[in-house]
C-alpha cells in the first residue's frame, strides 16, 4: 500500500469518532432555539420577601 492509501484509511477509520464527538458537543447548542421557541417552559425564580431594612436605614440616617 502507499502512503496515499494508509492515510485514507486513519482518516476513515476516524471519521466515526469525530461524527460522535461533534454530535455531542453540538447536541445543547442546537436545542437552545427549540426550548426559546416555547413561550409556556419559563421558570421564575421565587419573590423574595421583604425584610425591612429600608425602614431601619431611614431611621438610621435620620439620627444623624
Amino acid at each position: 500500500m502507499n502512503r496515499i492509501a494508509i492515510s485514507a484509511l486513519k482518516i476513515l477509520r476516524l471519521l466515526p469518532r469525530t461524527a460522535l464527538i461533534l454530535t455531542l458537543l453540538a447536541a445543547p447548542v442546537l436545542a437552545v432555539p427549540m426550548i426559546r421557541a416555547d413561550a409556556g417552559s419559563t421558570i421564575e425564580a421565587p419573590a423574595l420577601k421583604k425584610n425591612g431594612v429600608g425602614f431601619v436605614l431611614l431611621v438610621s440616617l435620620q439620627r444623624g
